[in-house]
């Protein structure tokens, strides 16, 4: 089959490389425009056209995908399938109905839950013990597609959402290129969702940073790891903002009222609402680098309440 792969960040650069190693005709890559980035608002190109580039895919980066725009780079390249992993515009019905087999997508979660922009970070907030990926028919909603084949892993206790991204978007590779050939013969049974278990995952905010210590150590904990790397959760110590990139679940309990700091040696706990302490493992101070808690210490007296 011809293929023209659409996609855009890190996510999807294993689904387009698992195409190339497997010798899938790809004809041609429609991806993001280049955008400014980092303090000199650099143009920077996405990852998905750097992998391509380095290939030598044709890239195509129209400015958007809507009224037509994509129809003279389709008619060009004439594809049988369009793959779609984490392109970041919604395809309208002329674009989703061009090739013989439609559109279909590696999306990062188990579908019907989690459709939307932050399946995967939400899954870690939301405290799911099981993530994965769907290879879904496109159709005209947002993730509401048929969907064609899952694969499912278990989210580890203290697995960060960047982690858990990075697993994820190595399975979406692997399941992609096992959907293909079953799509290509026939071999799939598209498999309707059940719209009444369908759950929606926003994209992430910085109004979600900040850690309200009056919650569960669990769910504080479920918190930091679902905003790393970004936005990451935040906690207010006197005048300053603390960044709180990584946390452990621990079995000590305290009478301390939520976000009482307990500091032993080379320790860093904090008490939460249900009583107990999150011992924190990796912050980041105002103006410094992320470092580990012993390291943190060596500079910093902690005493007192986060609030």
């Amino acid at each position: 089959m011809k293929i023209v792969f659409m996609g855009t960040p890190d996510f999807a650069v294993p689904s387009l490389e698992a195409l190339i190693e497997n010798g899938h005709d790809v004809v041609g890559v429609i991806t993001q425009p280049d955008k400014p980035k980092g303090r000199g608002y650099t143009l920077t190109p996405p990852p998905v056209k750097e992998c391509a580039i380095s290939h030598g895919i044709p890239v195509f980066q129209p400015e958007s995908v809507k009224n037509g725009e994509a129809m003279p780079i389709l008619n060009e390249l004439q594809p049988d399938i369009i793959v779609v992993a984490a392109f970041g515009m919604l395809l309208k019905s002329d674009v989703l109905d061009f090739p013989k087999y439609g559109c279909i997508n590696v999306h990062g979660s188990l579908l019907p839950k989690y459709r939307g922009a932050a399946p995967i970070q939400r899954a870690v907030i939301d405290g799911e013990e099981f993530s994965g990926v769907t290879i879904m028919q496109m159709g005209v909603g947002l993730d509401t597609g048929d969907m064609l084949l899952t694969e499912e892993v278990k989210i580890l206790e203290n697995e960060t959402a960047g982690q858990l991204f990075d697993r994820l978007a190595e399975l979406g590779a692997k399941a992609l290129v096992k959907a293909l050939p079953l799509i290509e013969n026939g071999e799939i049974t598209p498999v309707p969702q059940d719209d009444s278990l369908s759950t929606y995952a926003k994209m992430l905010s910085k109004a979600e940073c900040p850690i309200d210590w009056n919650s569960s150590a669990q769910v504080v904990h479920n918190k930091i790891r679902g905003l790393n790397p970004w936005p990451t959760a935040t906690t207010q110590y006197g005048n300053d903002v603390l960044k709180i990139h990584e946390s452990l679940i621990t079995d000590k309990k305290t009478s301390a009222a939520p976000g009482t700091i307990v500091a032993e040696k080379n320790n860093l706990y904090v008490a939460c609402g249900d009583s107990k302490l999150l011992e924190i493992t990796v912050l980041q101070a105002p103006g410094s680098k992320r470092m580990n808690t012993a390291d943190f210490l060596r500079g910093h007296k902690m005493e007192g309440a986060f609030s």
